[in-house]
């Protein structure tokens, strides 16, 4: 049975498209793009000049399983990335046992069939995420890792971290470096400056994480492996980058919602929800990064998905699991405050949270086209929502951003020819 969606208002800058448009699926394809296709007695998704867009990529994320299925698994994280617009995700390896073997990966693969959109898994640089050994390198690359990382961890060896940039190269897989001294950072739990002061938190200074970007840019440049940032967070680390880039090596960085729109001000009401590794940084580092977000300066947009149970998130903040379940929020986080403000287009969108984040993983994406894979995002620029945690698809509801109310909303996701995720209103129109 063919699908017909119509009065699509389509943006797509891989295809040079924007404007309204119809679309005929067949299967898991596209068969036609036109401006206008006669219904047929078509399956029929009619959107009213709703904005259509190639399926996005959350290229950062944390599934949690197998091992901690209480924070997350990976069917309930699917269901949380269709409800944000992504029809694929990157799972980062921090599981129980660790993906730094063939035998987790495959795991993960297996479950992720059944999962309502794609998942790619990262495999760790490290046995265990110890930083002591590396791990399974040549193995996680047959095995169909996108790239290795860490991440929750930093490889703070250095001699280990070159061996792991030189494998790494060697199967063509980029490096997703967490970034972090940790003993630099101690018992930290939130950015040091005039906050942790008056707070009497105990502090991370900004340095933990520069003085590692530093260390494994100079590793890159040695090693020639393509090194990607995850969640960069400061202006001096930015500066790093952008260094790092001009002299023509391949350094790659993304950001997080919450370090581009929350400072460590919203620590004063010591809510748990706030903390996350990286830290919430001072009002410079966020206007940097915002900056640098609007000059192209950064490649992509990542939610860096991390779920937790109630109980981990309950009590004090010093002993409060670092983290924010995000993957929900993302879109329509950067299209309120950003896309809505002028400060981003679409097509900016689409660049950093589709083709950027395919690029740096190898991925190839077609976009809108006739043969295309039928994997789309819908928007509704209109449609004001207040995000609550009771309606969070994903198990995690530590969200700094519940109660904050956002105009534009993801209304229906399609992967592989189906729709997995619809939230159309009256206005909208499907007929089966």
């Amino acid at each position: 049975m063919k699908t017909l969606i119509k009065n699509a208002f389509i943006i797509d800058p891989i295809n040079q498209l924007n404007g309204q448009y119809d679309l005929l699926l067949e299967g898991e394809q596209i068969s036609e793009v036109a401006v206008k296709i006669e219904d047929q007695g078509y399956q029929l998704i009619e959107l009213a000049g709703r904005i259509l867009l190639p399926g996005l990529i959350d290229m950062h994320t944390h599934l949690r399983e197998p091992g901690y299925e209480e924070k997350e698994t990976i069917k309930s994280g699917g269901e949380a990335a269709a409800a944000g617009g992504f029809t694929t995700i990157a799972c980062m390896p921090n599981t129980k046992p660790v993906a730094d073997n063939p035998a987790t990966v495959e795991y993960i693969k297996s479950k992720a069939r059944d999962c309502v959109v794609k998942v790619l898994p990262i495999g760790s640089i490290t046995k265990n995420l110890l930083g002591k050994e590396l791990g399974e390198i040549g193995f996680l690359a047959e095995a169909g890792v996108k790239a290795l990382s860490d991440d929750g961890n930093s490889v703070m060896n250095s001699e280990i971290m070159r061996r792991a940039m030189e494998y790494a190269n060697s199967f063509g897989l980029p490096i997703i470096s967490h970034c972090e001294d940790f003993n630099l950072n101690g018992n930290g739990v939130m950015n040091e400056g005039y906050y942790s002061t008056i707070l009497g938190l105990k502090p991370i200074p900004p340095a933990a994480e520069e003085i590692m970007i530093a260390r494994d840019i100079l590793l890159a440049e040695l090693t020639g492996a393509r090194l990607h940032i995850a969640h960069l967070s400061t202006k001096r680390g930015l500066e790093m980058v952008c260094d790092a880039r001009e002299r023509g090596l391949q350094v790659t960085t993304e950001v997080t919602p919450h370090h581009l729109l929350l400072t460590d001000k919203a620590v004063k009401s010591y809510n748990p929800d706030t903390k996350v590794n990286p830290p919430l940084r001072c009002e410079q580092d966020v206007e940097a990064l915002r900056t640098a977000l609007q000059d192209g300066l950064i490649e992509a947009i990542a939610s860096d998905h991390a779920p937790h149970t109630f109980e981990d998130k309950l009590g004090e903040y010093d002993y409060a699991a670092f983290g924010i379940s995000g993957l929900e929020t993302t879109l329509a986080l950067i299209h309120n405050e950003f896309i809505q403000a002028d400060l981003l287009d679409w097509n900016d969108l689409v660049r950093l949270m589709l083709i950027n984040p395919a690029n740096i993983l190898g991925l190839t994406v077609e976009g809108i086209k006739a043969g295309a894979v039928a994997d789309l995002t819908i928007f509704d620029q209109e449609k004001t929502w207040t995000v609550s945690k009771d309606k969070l698809k994903s198990k995690g509801k530590n969200t700094p951003f519940a109660g904050w109310e956002l105009q534009g909303k993801v209304v229906m996701t399609i992967v592989n020819g189906k729709v997995v995720y619809t939230d159309l209103d009256d206005q909208g129109k499907i007929r089966y």
